[in-house]
C-alpha cells in the first residue's frame, strides 16, 4: 500500500463486520461502508491508508488512474 500515496483508491467491504471488533467496525462505517458490497472512492493519505489496514481482511482495495 506504501506504492498508493498518491491519487484515489477504491474501496470495497467483501466481508461482514457481524464478527469483527467494534472498533473496526466503527472503522469501516468511518470509511463510508455500509452493507457489502459498498464501494467509497476515497484520497489515498495517511489517515485513510492507516485505516484500510486495520480493517485489510473486511475490505478489497485497488487504485484508481
Amino acid at each position: 500500500m506504501a506504492d498508493v500515496l498518491s491519487g484515489k483508491i477504491k474501496i470495497r467491504l467483501v466481508r461482514s463486520t457481524i464478527g469483527a471488533l467494534p472498533k473496526q467496525r466503527a472503522t469501516v462505517r468511518s470509511l463510508g461502508l455500509r452493507k457489502i458490497g459498498s464501494v467509497v472512492e476515497q484520497e489515498a493519505n495517511g489517515v485513510i491508508l492507516g485505516m484500510v489496514k486495520k480493517v485489510s481482511h473486511l475490505v478489497k482495495v485497488e487504485k484508481i488512474g
